[in-house]
């Protein structure tokens, strides 16, 4: 995993660094990664990788992560299981080369059979004021074409109506509204557009970005769902997006102003009552 978030190539640069972070002497880390070789690497940014990292992760209640989301107005289900929390996460500067641990909100990225095909990173503030002050603060790895940040899902099950879009923050957001509305986060514009529908799905809303990319994205997600049939409608935030109206108006009018842009059947089925 130190290979697969620091870059890393060499074995020796591996160990050194494995050394450093436990604060280990040569000889005892010898004598544990003699073990260890005995089992193939994950390669870098594979699936493997991911699945490994969000294995060595933990749930987010009274996290980080938990304080985190809950801080941008998301609430989630309990059962939601793709997300996940790492308290000391690699980190490595794409300009200097230099790698550090932070803390990390993790967001698995899942075919429509469940499996973990890669992930979402975005690392926290320690002191608990948001996203680490970073660059890019959010990152993602693995296999994502197709695949998803899913939440609602259930592997196997036909999915009639669903929502997805961009950021898994907007994502949540309609769910955090609309929590019986299955949503997939797509983790960029062109994820978005080659976005796998699951089975049974005849109704898809697309939550908009204002960007460029984001509207290629929804052109050519709507284009495809056409072509499969499935009726592809768009959702416009009153503000900049999704998360924006959550945290700003409020539950309430975020889930009128959604409802108003649904199919009346589907504004009764997934607006909470009250």
């Amino acid at each position: 995993m130190i290979e697969a978030s620091c870059d890393l190539t060499d074995f020796r640069e591996v160990a050194d660094e494995a050394r450093r972070f436990l604060a280990m002497p040569r000889s005892r880390l010898q004598s544990q990664t003699l073990g260890a070789q005995r089992q193939p690497a994950a390669a870098r940014g594979s699936p493997d990788a991911a699945r490994r990292l969000f294995a060595m992760s933990q749930p987010i209640a009274g996290t980080l992560a938990e304080r985190y989301i809950a801080g941008r107005g998301i609430l989630l289900s309990t059962r939601e299981r793709a997300l996940r929390f790492h308290p000391a996460c690699y980190y490595r500067d794409l300009v200097t080369g230099e790698t550090r641990t932070l803390p990390a909100l993790i967001a698995a990225v899942s075919g429509l059979d469940g499996r973990i095909t890669g992930l979402q990173r975005t690392w926290l503030d320690p002191a608990g004021n948001g996203k680490a002050h970073l660059v890019d603060p959010r990152r993602s790895l693995g296999h994502l074409l197709g695949n998803g940040i899913w939440l609602g899902l259930q592997p196997g099950t036909p999915v009639p109506v669903m929502a997805a879009g961009e950021g898994f923050e907007t994502m949540a957001s309609l769910r955090t509204v609309m929590p019986a509305l299955p949503v997939a986060a797509a983790t960029s514009a062109n994820h978005l557009a080659g976005l796998i529908f699951p089975p049974g799905c005849t109704r898809l809303y697309i939550a908009a970005d204002a960007d460029a990319a984001g509207r290629h994205g929804i052109e050519r997600l709507s284009r495809r769902a056409g072509e499969a049939g499935i009726l592809a409608l768009v959702l416009q935030p009153r503000l900049g997006d999704f998360n924006d109206d959550l945290r700003h108006l409020g539950p309430a009018p975020l889930a009128a102003w959604l409802s108003d842009q649904l199919v009346p059947e589907d504004a009764r089925l997934f607006r909470p009552s009250g």
